[in-house]
């Protein structure tokens, strides 16, 4: 692999990370509702949920879910439930007014990683995406192992650090929210951020 071509890997994945997505949509919510000690469950559980994505699509998962289309389905729909009910929690919890981070406000911390790889991982189009995607950055002809190697764990460093950046920014932000009125705002837009999300997700036809 040419240094030309990785530099142009990084570019993409840069460009496709700093896109907010359902994940990120989670990641900041979280920050928002919980502050710094969101971060690191979160960001947690988004780099497994990636690595667990990367893994199913390197032994042949996603071939199979862009072949099937019921299957594809029936993933989505799932996924989409679930975002749903995590943008209503999300509503909902701008009723509580926010504390601080030196005591509980809800949320464990294994919660809050569970939720973050859940929606990373359990989402069919992040599978088809890296099928999509790696290959296009493959030499043909050179050894696969090292080269999947190379820019899986690059696309896993960047998107570990884009979401620590989002969820640290988000956590700092926190603190200038403490205003009920606008604590309730934020939850409302975060969550029908969320639920729209949800929904998208289960009208979006697969390709």
């Amino acid at each position: 692999m040419t240094i030309e071509l990785y530099l142009a890997f990084l570019a993409a994945c840069v460009v496709i990370l700093v896109m907010p997505g359902p994940t990120i949509m989670l990641v900041v919510s979280q920050a928002l509702a919980e502050g710094r000690r969101s971060v690191w469950s979160t960001v947690a559980g988004v780099s497994l949920g990636d690595l667990t994505s990367m893994s199913l699509s390197a032994v042949g998962l996603g071939a199979l879910l862009a072949a099937s289309a019921a299957l594809f389905t029936l993933l989505k729909l799932a996924g989409a439930v679930y975002l749903v009910w995590l943008g209503v929690r999300i509503w909902r919890a701008g009723e509580r007014p926010i504390g601080n981070d030196a005591g509980p406000t809800g949320q464990s911390q294994a919660a809050m990683f569970i939720r973050a790889y859940a929606v990373t991982a359990l989402n069919p189009k992040s599978i088809v995406f890296f099928v999509a995607f790696m290959p296009q950055f493959i030499v043909a002809g050179a050894p696969l192992l090292p080269q999947m190697l190379l820019l899986g764990g690059t696309f896993l460093v960047l998107a570990t650090l884009n979401a620590a950046i989002y969820a640290v920014l988000a956590g700092a932000a926190r603190d200038a929210v403490r205003n009920p009125t606008i604590n309730r705002a934020v939850h409302r837009t975060g969550g029908g951020m969320m639920i729209g999300a949800g929904v998208w997700l289960a009208l979006k036809r697969a390709a």
